[in-house]
């Protein structure tokens, strides 16, 4: 029989709070994280705002040696986890470390790192005098490390890379190393800090991301029919999971228990979705099977609504394939109308949104809501502008990434 894997800690930094309980309240007060870019110069950019972290300070976690040795996702992945150590208090000479594992996900990595390096070492007439820092700067699976080396935990550690997927595809190897008896303990989510002008102009070139210079903070509108792209964000999201009774003998503090998770793939396009939500559809199911919940069990929905013009059509045509008649009892919300889309590090903010849901028994909303889109039925409660009051047993948070990756996370109220 298979371990239960439960939530013992949570951190993070995110554009609309430094840690948990600031996040939790912005979320619940609908607040856009969106103002013009700060970090880089925007001037050469099309889209000259993102939902960058406010007040970030690495040398409140480390000393400036160290500092410098971090690339900006990996400094925020530290500080999250220091949070979510601290939370889940696992940072003790009573545990045993080494059945402490570390798997920190990230879609891109060092990319700021990455873009600086290849600049300042770009004239042909100069030698070239790369940092002995570079690559382990740039490399995704160096979150982990770096959290594995502080702390001295030794489990499995690793990384996980599968786009705007990877956070959520780092619960479900976690979970399934606990119930595989490999590790008492995972520090597991994400990191993404990727406000770079390559990062910005990237995704510009694609017409991923909204332009909308103007009214910046109102820009990431999922299921509005002004939606127009996504905005960019940076956060690391950062989740304790644990074996039931471990937790148990040691009077861990129990915030909900992970139940289902579930992997697919679109086999579509590179970057478009499927239009009929076929791979979401098949995660979502995959998810249920595993968590031996039927659709009606669920009570939130916490979807990837990036505020894309086809992917928030292409997700809702998969829930409503799903979930059917039963769809009208759900409340269903896009967070990132208020953090933006933080790529690697979505699926695991998401998921702290959806475990406060569970433990609150409140909606977060979905914001920016002002036109209607004849796209979707109106008798969807998609938790417009404000958020709800209801009691939440079971939660579900979904997130896909280019290449058609798809992960899905359902979390639920613990009961012994």
């Amino acid at each position: 029989m298979f371990k239960r894997v439960v939530v013992t800690g949570m951190g993070t930094l995110n554009a609309i709070g430094n840690s948990v309980p600031e996040y939790w309240q912005a979320l619940l007060e609908g607040k856009s994280g969106a103002a013009p870019i700060t970090l880089i110069d925007s001037s050469r950019l099309k889209t000259k705002f993102a939902c960058e972290i406010k007040g970030f300070n690495p040398l409140q976690f480390m000393d400036k040696k160290d500092a410098r040795k971090l690339d900006r996702f990996s400094q925020i992945a530290m500080a999250a986890s220091a949070e979510a150590v601290r939370d889940a208090n696992i940072d003790n000479e009573t545990i045993n470390k080494d059945r402490i594992g570390v798997i920190i996900a990230s879609g891109i990595g060092g990319l700021s790192s990455l873009q600086n390096e290849v600049i300042e070492n770009s004239n042909p007439n100069n030698p070239l005098r790369y940092s002995p820092f570079f690559i382990p700067k740039m490399i995704l699976d160096i979150a982990s490390g770096h959290v594995s080396m502080r702390y001295g935990f030794r489990g499995p550690n690793f990384s996980v890379c599968s786009a705007c997927a990877s956070s959520t595809h780092a619960l479900m190897v976690a979970a399934d190393n606990i119930k595989l008896n490999r590790a008492d303990i995972i520090v597991t989510g994400g990191a993404e800090a990727v406000i770079e002008s390559c990062g910005i102009a990237g995704f510009n070139s694609m017409k991923a991301l909204s332009e909308r210079n103007d009214e910046y903070a109102t820009a990431c509108r999922p299921y509005d029919k002004t939606r127009d792209g996504f905005v960019m964000g940076e956060a690391a999201g950062i989740i304790v999971l644990e074996e039931l009774e471990h937790a148990l003998n040691r009077g861990a503090k129990i915030y909900c228990e992970l139940v289902g998770t579930g992997a697919s793939a679109d086999a579509y396009h590179l970057t478009a979705p499927h239009p009929e939500g076929l791979g979401a559809k098949n995660v979502m199911i995959a998810a249920l099977t595993e968590a031996h919940l039927q659709p009606s069990d669920i009570d939130y929905i916490n979807t990837h609504g990036t505020s894309t013009p086809l992917g928030d059509i292409s997700e809702m045509k998969a829930i409503e394939s799903v979930f059917k008649d039963t769809i009208y009892d759900l409340n269903i919300s896009s967070t990132k109308s208020m953090t933006g889309h933080c790529l690697g590090a979505a699926g695991a903010i998401e998921a702290i949104a959806s475990i406060h849901a569970i433990i609150y028994d409140k909606i977060p909303p979905t914001i920016n809501h002002k036109v209607v889109d004849e796209a979707f039925d109106p008798k969807i409660n998609l938790t417009l502008n404000s958020y709800q009051n209801r009691i939440v047993e079971a939660a579900l948070s979904n997130t896909f990434g280019f290449g058609g990756h798809n992960a899905c996370a359902i979390f639920k109220k613990f009961v012994k």
